[in-house]
C-alpha cells in the first residue's frame, strides 16, 4: 500500500512575493497623498498661533490703546507655534495695524503652497493669506 504523506500547510514563495508586491504598490500610490495630508494638518499649528496673536493683540490694544510691537509683550504668544512647525514674526503696520506671519520650519517647510501664512490687521479688519486653503477654509 502506498504511503500517503500529509499535506503541508503554509504559503508558497510565489504567494508571499505577490502579496509583498501588492503591498508595495499600495504604499507607493498612497504615500504622496498621506504626505500632503500631513502638511495640511500641520497648517493647523500656524492658524492656531496666528489666531492667538490676534486675540492677544486685541487684548493689548484694549488695555493700552495701541497694538504691541513685539511678541514678548503679548500674553500667551511665543516666537514658535505650539507644535514648533512655524516661526512666528510680528511687525507693526502703522498705528492702526500689524502683520503677523508664520514661516514653516523643518519638515513643514516642504509645504510649498503654504510655506508662509500671514494675518494682516488694519483698522480692526483682518486679512489672511496667502490663500483661504492655507487657512483650511
Amino acid at each position: 500500500m502506498p504511503c500517503i504523506t500529509p499535506r503541508q500547510r503554509g504559503f508558497t514563495l510565489v504567494e508571499v512575493l505577490t502579496t509583498c508586491t501588492l503591498l508595495a504598490l499600495l504604499a507607493a500610490f498612497s504615500w504622496p497623498s498621506l504626505k500632503e495630508r500631513e502638511l495640511q494638518i500641520g497648517r493647523i499649528d500656524a492658524v492656531q498661533a496666528l489666531t492667538r496673536v490676534q486675540q492677544a493683540q486685541e487684548q493689548f490694544r484694549s488695555a493700552h490703546g495701541l497694538y504691541a510691537a513685539d511678541l514678548s509683550a503679548l500674553a500667551g504668544t511665543a516666537p514658535r507655534s505650539p507644535q514648533g512647525r512655524y516661526a512666528i514674526h510680528l511687525a507693526l503696520d502703522g498705528p492702526e495695524g500689524y502683520r503677523v506671519s508664520a514661516l514653516a520650519q523643518g519638515t513643514q517647510a516642504a509645504d510649498a503652497t503654504c510655506a508662509t501664512l500671514t494675518l494682516q490687521v488694519r483698522q480692526g479688519f483682518a486679512q489672511t493669506g496667502p490663500d483661504a486653503r492655507c487657512w483650511l477654509r
